[in-house]
C-alpha cells in the first residue's frame, strides 16, 4: 500500500446494505455509528456479543449466524472486516478489492481500502479526524474540537438565517463548569443576554464582544429590576430580531419566575425555549456531600422558598404540614427568616434536635457548611455571620453526612 494520505469523504449509508464480518467487541463499537447513519447493517458471525444480540433483538441489526461466505459481499455497499482471524480478513479485503468495494480492516488498517475516522457530532456538524493510523491521536483531536464547539470556545456561529426568539437558560448553582453544554452554547450564540446576579458570572466574560449584556440583578434590599420590566426587555429585543438568552442561576423554573417569562413571550408571539439548569436545592447539598434522600432514612424531600416568614399573609408554605412530614426540607432564600422557620417547624412537631446544614456560597471557592439543629440555628447563623446566598438543609440526612462532631 502507498504512503499517500487518505482522501476524506462522507458516505451516505442510509438504507444501504453494510456488511460487518465478525461479532466481537470491535464490531460492537462500530455498529452503533452505522445504525445512527441509517445503514442497513448485516452482521455475519457464528457468535456475537450480548450488546450486538440486543441490537438484533430490537430489529436494528440483521444477524447471519454462521461463518463468512464470499456471496455475503454481493449486496454490500461497504464492508467492515473485524474478525480475529487474519486469513479471513485477507480473504474479505482481497474479494472487496476485486469487486471495487471499500473495506475497513480492524487488524491492519494498511491492508484495507478505507479507514474509520474518529467521529463526533454536534448541532448538525459531523467531525471526522484521521490521524495517519494513530487512533488515539485522532480521538484526542476530535474530542478537542467537539469540546470547543459545545462550550463555545470555537466560535462557529450558524451563518444561515437564525430565527429570533428567547431562550431561558439555567446556569446551575454557580460554578461555571456546572452549566449544561446546551446552555453554554446558547449563551455563545446569543445576540442579547439578560442576566441575574446569581447567574455564573465568569461565563459572561466569555461572551463574544458583540453580544449586548443587560444586567437585571436583584440585590437583597437594593435596587431591583421588576419582573414586568424583565419581561418587557426580553420581548422587545426578540421582536427586534435578536436571539435573546435569559440567563439565571440554578434552574429557571425553580423559584426563578421562568414561567412568567414564558407566558410573556407567548402573549407577544415570541418563540421561546427552555434549557434547564442544575437546580440548586439538589445540586448544592450534593456537592457539599449531603444527600437529600438516603435509603432507610428518608424517601422524600420538600423544597420551599423562605423569602417570606411563617405566617406572612402572602406565604404559601404550610409549615405545620411540613413539620409533620418526616422527609428532608430544603429552604431557599431563607437566611433572614431562618430563625422563624426553625421555630415554626419545632412548634409543628419537629424535634428541636433535628440536624440542620447551612451551605453558604455553594459550589463557589468560598463555599462553607455551617452545622446546627433547629434549636440552635438562630444562634449559629449569628455566630458564623451567615449571609445570603445560602441553602438550608433540614433533616436526618445531615446527620448521615456529618455523623461525627455534630453540635448538640
Amino acid at each position: 500500500m502507498s504512503d499517500f494520505p487518505p482522501y476524506p469523504s462522507g458516505l451516505r449509508l442510509s438504507g444501504r446494505h453494510v456488511l460487518v464480518v465478525g461479532g466481537g467487541h470491535v464490531a460492537q463499537r462500530r455498529i452503533p455509528s452505522l445504525i445512527a447513519a441509517g445503514a442497513d447493517v448485516h452482521v455475519v458471525a457464528p457468535e456475537v456479543t450480548p450488546a450486538i444480540e440486543g441490537l438484533v433483538g430490537s430489529g436494528e441489526v440483521t444477524w447471519h449466524q454462521r461463518s463468512y461466505q464470499v456471496a455475503d459481499l454481493d449486496p454490500a455497499w461497504y464492508v467492515i472486516a473485524v474478525t480475529d482471524d487474519r486469513v479471513v480478513n485477507d480473504e474479505i479485503s482481497d474479494a472487496c478489492e476485486e469487486r471495487r468495494l471499500f473495506c475497513v480492516r480492524s487488524d491492519d488498517a494498511t491492508l484495507g481500502s478505507a479507514w474509520t475516522p474518529a467521529v463526533g457530532r454536534h448541532a448538525g456538524v459531523t467531525v471526522a479526524v484521521l490521524g495517519n493510523r494513530d487512533p488515539r491521536r485522532s480521538a484526542s483531536v476530535r474530542d478537542e474540537i467537539l469540546t470547543g464547539l459545545r462550550d463555545g470556545s470555537i466560535s462557529a456561529r450558524h451563518h444561515r438565517e437564525r430565527t429570533p426568539g428567547v431562550t431561558l437558560v439555567g446556569g446551575g448553582p454557580g460554578d461555571p463548569e456546572l452549566i449544561s453544554i446546551a446552555g453554554r452554547k446558547a449563551l455563545m450564540e446569543a445576540d442579547v443576554v439578560v442576566a441575574d446576579r446569581l447567574a455564573p458570572r465568569e461565563l459572561l466574560g466569555d461572551l463574544p464582544a458583540d453580544v449586548e449584556l443587560i444586567d437585571v440583578a436583584k440585590l437583597p434590599r437594593g435596587r431591583s429590576a421588576q419582573q414586568e420590566e424583565i419581561n418587557r426587555l426580553i420581548v422587545e429585543h426578540a421582536l427586534a430580531g435578536k436571539r435573546v438568552v435569559r440567563f439565571k442561576g440554578g434552574d429557571n423554573f425553580v423559584f426563578g419566575r421562568g414561567y412568567e417569562e414564558i407566558l410573556a413571550c407567548r402573549e407577544a408571539g415570541v418563540p421561546v425555549e427552555v434549557i434547564p439548569g442544575l437546580t440548586s436545592p439538589v445540586a448544592v447539598p450534593a456537592i457539599a456531600g449531603i444527600p437529600v434522600t438516603h435509603r432507610g432514612v428518608t424517601h422524600e424531600f420538600s423544597v420551599v422558598s423562605g423569602h417570606l416568614p411563617p405566617g406572612h399573609p402572602e406565604s404559601l408554605v404550610d409549615y405545620t404540614a411540613l413539620a409533620r412530614m418526616q422527609g428532608t426540607v430544603v429552604v431557599m432564600m431563607g437566611v433572614q427568616n431562618a430563625p422563624a422557620i426553625a421555630e415554626a417547624l419545632v412548634s409543628g412537631g419537629r424535634p428541636a434536635s433535628t440536624p440542620v446544614a447551612v451551605v453558604c456560597d455553594g459550589t463557589m471557592p468560598t463555599e462553607r457548611t455551617v452545622l446546627a439543629t433547629l434549636g440552635t440555628l438562630a444562634e449559629r447563623l449569628d455566630a458564623e455571620q451567615v449571609r445570603p446566598p445560602a441553602i438550608i438543609v433540614i433533616g436526618e440526612v445531615v446527620r448521615v453526612a456529618h455523623p461525627d462532631g455534630f453540635p448538640a
